[in-house]
């Protein structure tokens, strides 16, 4: 830990607008490097820096999508464990209490890593009154993603819950100042959806809140800006594939794969 402050001591400096420039340059380099976890701290720093100037001030659009790469790689490395755990890992049943324990291992990092998100966005990113519309519909489809991870494997806690009021007020807020093509308005609309139908068990829900998002956009996809064409339209097929998914047979009685994404720095993933 000591290397690791020395490493990202910033007190040549001296003025914060330096400092942030650096931290920016920091995180897109741990980001280059695929260290993730370099690359959350950085960002951390960085959010707890924009917090202390007069005022406080936003992330601009590069940092909010640097903040959402790190700690989207640091959970999403442990939601496909934890899954391969869960689903996959076999084991003699002379192990099983071995495997059990292990399986507790990664739910305490995935917790630890949750709550440390939350912790910026519920008490910084999503009270700063300077944010634009579209930063804080950010921050609470932000919000509700990492409470919805929580809620996958914490089920008497309230986390499903928090998840869907932080995605309800995220969709009231963009669909009175988002155009339906927004990509940050497709992605909430998908892993809100997708909410609906892991965590909180309402199909009907879920399929009707994925098909009137599609539905709103393919109406503008000929005004779509070039800017934002690849990333919505893929979303809205996205979409199209869960509703797919979730209204066709499933005879076999099992639950199908569900395609979720996140926005972050442009790229779509699996979230």
């Amino acid at each position: 830990m000591a290397k690791e402050q020395e490493f990202f001591d910033l007190s040549s400096f001296p003025e914060k607008a330096e400092q942030r420039k650096a931290l920016v340059f920091l995180a897109r380099t741990a980001e280059s490097a695929e260290r993730y976890d370099d690359m959350c701290q950085l960002m951390r720093n960085l959010v707890k820096l924009t917090e202390s100037l007069p005022d406080g001030e936003d992330l601009s659009v590069e940092e909010r999508n640097l903040l959402s790469v790190a700690f989207k790689n640091v959970v999403g490395a442990r939601r496909a464990s934890w899954r391969m755990l869960l689903h996959g890992a076999k084991s003699e049943s002379k192990f099983e209490g071995l495997l059990s324990a292990y399986k507790k291992k990664v739910e305490g990092e995935l917790q630890n890593i949750c709550k440390d998100v939350l912790d910026l966005l519920e008490n910084v990113l999503v009270k700063n009154k300077k944010n634009s519309n579209e930063s804080k519909v950010f921050y609470l489809k932000m919000t509700g993603d990492y409470y919805r991870y929580l809620a996958e494997f914490i089920t008497e806690q309230g986390y499903d819950k928090k998840a869907d009021e932080y995605y309800s007020q995220a969709l009231e807020l963009a669909q009175q100042h988002l155009k339906p093509t927004d990509p940050i308005l497709l992605g909430l609309a998908l892993n809100y959806s997708v909410c609906y139908y892991e965590i909180l068990k309402n199909k009907k829900k879920a399929c009707d809140l994925a098909k009137s998002a599609f539905d709103a956009a393919i109406s503008g996809i000929d005004k779509l800006e070039e800017t934002q064409y690849k990333d919505s339209t893929l979303i809205m097929q996205l979409l199209r594939d869960n509703l797919t998914l979730w209204t066709s047979d499933n005879t076999d009685g099992e639950t199908p794969d569900i395609a979720v994404v996140d926005l972050d720095d442009g790229d779509q993933n699996d979230g």
